[in-house]
């Protein structure tokens, strides 16, 4: 056993076992932060028993957490407005644990160590070491990086994603066509994974003049999504219910871009709170996700510039944005544009100043149940 724990630790690089130190030493400082910032905020003791990980449990995180104890009803309609795959992994885990609790937790660790070290090589392929090592880093304390460690979804959906695209560069399109289902299983969002991949196999065949069939692997990414249809219609007999839920839920529908910016606009005259949350941090986000975008398709490859620009497309097409800083760590250009900016020390520190400072606010308020993206 030792033998072939020592040909693991010889056969992956120096790099991957920084970026595997850094997500769990960012682990282990966020519950530690948690703990020691809902005592002096609440003013009151974190509860007994896994109370370092229930204060983390808020939001989506309960219902994702229900489904993978009692699974989807057609006496709770609403559930199935969430994607399958995650609360599947939790409830497949907590046979290990005992724990639904303790295993998403498992699940979103495990998932993050996956998702970083396959995010180091993705940029790897096109730029240096350390433009790679910083864009991980960046990608790690981002403001709302402390939805990467708890239980939602963000950790499994990039793991799933990074993979289709990494399978994608190194031609594996099989794995790739798989991955990209088990994405959209994941996360509506996996939806545009069908115009990257279709970009990049355009790429490949522009660079080598050369079609393979293996590209028809693309194909297979919508059976994610046919599992999450056959859920809905499974317990309300409709299966693009999630639809109606929608409105129901967040009581918003698709509408043009400018809509949904000129909404976070208006929410900066809403009350101090509202208006930071709603209106500041909605629209800034929406800004940079904009200005990568753009960007993006002078200095990235075409699937990069791709998934950016489809997923800024998605989330501000609506009445009103909603949740755009916790959905930019999906967009993960932004974070190889900061590793690229960062080779300037004065940019280095900025931007680690930035994140950190905000990561720090935003995990706070979310410790106490506020609702923060």
């Amino acid at each position: 056993m030792a033998t072939r724990w020592a040909a693991v630790v010889r056969r992956l690089p120096t790099d991957d076992w920084l970026v595997v130190g850094w997500v769990l030493a960012t682990e282990v400082l966020l519950l530690i932060f948690g703990v020691r910032s809902f005592h002096m905020i609440e003013d009151k003791r974190v509860p007994a028993h896994l109370g370092w990980l229930e204060i983390w449990n808020r939001w989506d995180a309960l219902h994702f957490q229900r489904i993978a104890e009692a699974g989807y009803s057609a006496s709770d309609k609403l559930k199935a407005w969430f994607y399958p795959l995650y609360p599947w992994c939790v409830r497949w885990t907590s046979y290990l644990t005992g724990n639904s609790l303790v295993a998403a937790f498992v699940v979103s660790g495990i998932a993050l160590l996956i998702a970083a070290v396959i995010f180091r090589r993705l940029i790897s392929l096109d730029f240096s070491d350390d433009v790679a090592r910083r864009g991980v880093w960046f990608f790690l304390i981002f403001p709302t990086a402390y939805y990467l460690h708890i239980g939602y979804t963000e950790s499994l959906f990039l793991a799933l994603t990074f993979g289709a695209i990494f399978a994608a560069r190194k031609e594996r399109w099989w794995l790739a066509g798989v991955l990209g289902a088990l994405s959209w299983a994941t996360r509506a969002n996996g939806i545009i994974l069908l115009p990257t991949l279709a970009i990049e196999a355009a790429h490949q065949w522009y660079l080598q003049k050369r079609w393979r069939w293996q590209w028809l692997w693309i194909g297979i990414v919508p059976l994610g999504f046919a599992v999450y249809l056959l859920l809905n219609w499974r317990i309300s007999g409709n299966p693009f219910a999630f639809l109606k839920m929608r409105g129901q839920l967040f009581h918003m529908s698709f509408s043009w871009p400018w809509i949904g910016i000129k909404s976070a606009i208006g929410n900066l005259h809403r009350t101090p709170n509202q208006a930071e949350i709603v209106g500041g941090e909605e629209f800034f986000a929406t800004l940079l996700v904009l200005v990568c975008a753009i960007v993006s398709w002078i200095k990235l490859r075409p699937s990069y510039a791709t998934w950016i620009t489809g997923n800024w497309l998605l989330l501000v097409s609506v009445t009103f944005i909603e949740s755009m800083p916790r959905y930019a760590i999906t967009m993960f250009p932004i974070f190889i544009f900061f590793g690229m900016l960062s080779k300037s020390h004065f940019w280095y520190g900025v931007i680690t100043f930035w994140s950190v400072l905000m990561l720090a606010i935003f995990s706070s308020l979310f410790l106490r149940g506020w609702w923060v993206f």
